[in-house]
């Protein structure tokens, strides 16, 4: 059985709807991806939606994705943080991993790519630890 994959942060808007995009296009065969936040937004932010449909072709808007809670996703195996600044969100156990990404909300183009290109990364390497562990 896969493992499930929540990528958290708080607003559920940005970095974590690219990695669950991410995780479902490079590494849906190998684990299901879901991403949360504590709050949520009334969109995917539109830079982002933007970006993923330029660089990756993927529509994260009509994939299905939308800003959730962390109570509208299953139990996850792995819950990952985008990078907390202030504070991570408590999520009722540890995270196993903050990959401490700059919010790129409001700022270029170019930060988002630079942001995009990290998530890629990691995923690839999230992908390969769950294969060799597995």
């Amino acid at each position: 059985m896969k493992k499930k994959v929540a990528f958290i942060c708080v607003h559920n808007s940005c970095r974590s709807q690219i990695a669950e995009a991410l995780g479902r296009h490079l590494a849906g065969d190998v684990f299901e991806s879901y991403s949360a936040g504590t709050e949520t937004k009334p969109q995917i932010n539109q830079d982002a939606v933007r970006l993923m449909k330029e660089l990756y072709n993927i529509d994260m808007e009509a994939d299905g994705q939308y800003s959730k809670l962390i109570s509208d996703i299953p139990e996850p195996d792995i819950a990952i943080s985008m990078g907390c600044n202030v504070g991570c969100p408590f999520i009722g156990r540890p995270f196993d991993d903050n990959w401490g990404l700059d919010d790129p909300t409001g700022k270029q183009d170019d930060e988002f790519r630079a942001v995009i290109a990290q998530v890629d990364r990691n995923i690839q390497l999230l992908k390969e630890t769950i294969l060799h562990s597995a």
